[in-house]
């Protein structure tokens, strides 16, 4: 412990002894330093943070969904530090004023980019910064420019995310208008050559593909009408069979009028009937007159007197006559749709090249029907969903931190800078001091020139000052005091001078 005391002792008295040395490197260390922190450009940053609100119930109905705006919005986050948005940055401020050729357009840009971030703080809150510290320029001219930068960036980022848009949608209507020009001739070619096509074959209207869906269409329709005229015949089957089974007179005795009876009743009934317009082919006038030709055979035979008309035997005959009526409307239907399937079939065989033809037509007409369809539809929506984007935004801007003129310097901390050049030119000069007192061969203890010579010390003459010496001294420890304290002035002074001048920026 003693030893390391005796350390302390020789080192203070070394550098106390040569304290001008300590002094006046001191002086020179710390001038020199904060020379160089005074061409240091003060680096003023402006950061600004916007809001964007992403909810629009129009927008989402149509569409247009958050998902779809936030990714809209990292795209422009992403781009908005591209090369030309950074050129118009510089074009639009005093960064521009001394670019004259592309090289230097260039490194401009290059220069810009490192001084601009943009950083997502949330999922809808950005920060953007820009840094400015041109050596060139003043405190306040380098303030100006970081704000000028900041407003700059704002509006690209405005621009791109509405106006941005908005030039893409219309150069996207414009194209898909030409496109719709382009098939709608297309397609009145296309309806042209099928008209023409059609007049030429009446039969092949639709194309092959349509006489194939009739073809089976007549097929299935007749065989609902063989079922139908099956049932229609075994029907009028069982009414013959009962008809036959039935007399046509009920013999009821003591019951006047007879077969004669009953055919004037029926006469008189077939000259009403022809009074009301009925003609002969009308199946109840046909039926009556059956039953007249009937009931006159039996007058005339002389049979059935004292007989009445059997009215189960009428109404069975009528019957009958409705059901023969229906077969034979059956099978003149079946007729007919076996002569269509018989021309269809043999307009397929004897013109194969001509169906073929039609089928063709048809295909091309449908498919540049679908795509003018689709073009046209998708030409509506987007021309809907441009119109949302222009007259009904969903997306809101809100500056939460306007750009404002910066008042301090965000580099350097020159308080800082300039209290650490006075500690090391403090620590210059006492390592100075302690370094050239371990160079000279002096000894400032007894104890150092005992262990050095290995001899013993027998005592030591201790240093007197006269009094004029002590006079001379007490002036130069004074003045050495006034060197310490002017060095320790001139660095409050500088840092006085440091904050006025960033209180004068405007």
């Amino acid at each position: 412990m003693n030893a390391i005391y005796d350390e302390l002792r020789a080192a203070l008295f070394s550098i106390w002894h040569r304290r001008w040395l300590v002094l006046a490197i001191s002086w020179a260390v710390c001038l020199l330093g904060w020379l160089a922190v005074a061409f240091i450009p003060n680096t003023y940053e402006l950061k600004t943070r916007i809001f964007v609100q992403l909810d629009d119930v129009l927008a989402q109905q149509i569409g247009i969904g958050a998902g779809t705006r936030q990714k809209d919005i990292e795209r422009v986050r992403q781009t908005i530090t591209s090369a030309t948005n950074l050129e118009k940055v510089i074009r639009a401020t005093r960064i521009g004023q001394d670019i004259v050729s592309p090289s230097q357009m260039e490194v401009a840009v290059q220069s810009l980019a490192k001084q601009i971030k943009i950083v997502s703080q949330q999922d809808n809150l950005f920060e953007i910064s820009a840094q400015s510290g041109r050596s060139d320029l003043s405190d306040a001219e380098n303030a100006r420019l970081a704000q000028d930068i900041v407003q700059k960036m704002l509006d690209i980022f405005r621009e791109e995310n509405l106006a941005g848009d908005r030039g893409e949608m219309h150069e996207t209507i414009q194209f898909l208008d030409q496109q719709l020009e382009a098939r709608q001739k297309q397609l009145e070619a296309a309806e042209q050559r099928r008209l023409a096509f059609e007049a030429q074959h009446p039969e092949l209207i639709g194309g092959a593909a349509s006489i194939a869906q009739k073809l089976e269409s007549s097929r299935s329709e007749m065989r609902s009408i063989d079922a139908d005229l099956a049932a229609a015949q075994s029907a009028l089957a069982a009414i013959t069979g009962q008809l036959s089974s039935t007399p046509p007179t009920l013999i009821v005795p003591g019951v006047g009028g007879g077969p004669r009876g009953t055919l004037a009743q029926a006469e008189a009934d077939l000259a009403g009937m022809k009074a009301r317009g009925l003609t002969d082919n009308h199946p109840d006038v046909v039926s009556l007159k059956q039953q007249i030709a009937s009931l006159r055979k039996q007058v005339a035979a002389g049979d059935g007197a004292g007989g009445t008309p059997n009215p189960a035997y009428t109404s069975l005959i009528s019957i009958r006559t409705e059901r023969q009526a229906n077969v034979q409307a059956l099978q003149a239907r079946k007729a007919a749709l076996q002569a269509e399937i018989s021309a269809m079939i043999a307009n397929q065989t004897m013109e194969p090249g001509v169906a073929a033809e039609a089928q063709r037509i048809s295909r091309d007409y449908d498919v540049l029907r679908d795509q003018y369809d689709k073009l046209l539809k998708d030409r509506e929506e987007l021309r809907l969903r441009g119109q949302v984007e222009t007259e009904n935004s969903s997306i809101r801007f809100e500056i939460i931190d306007p750009p404002t003129t910066p008042r301090i310097p965000s580099a350097p901390n020159r308080p800082l800078l300039l209290f650490g050049v006075l500690i090391v030119g403090i620590g210059a000069g006492v390592g100075a001091g302690f370094a050239v007192g371990h160079l000279r061969s002096t000894f400032a203890t007894a104890n150092k020139l005992e262990d050095a010579l290995d001899l013993p010390v027998l005592g030591t003459v201790s240093f007197t000052f006269t009094d004029a010496r002590r006079l001379i001294e007490a002036k130069r420890f004074k003045q050495f005091l006034g060197g310490a304290a002017g060095l320790g002035c001139l660095f409050i002074v500088l840092l006085v001078v440091e904050f006025v001048q960033r209180g004068s920026v405007v």
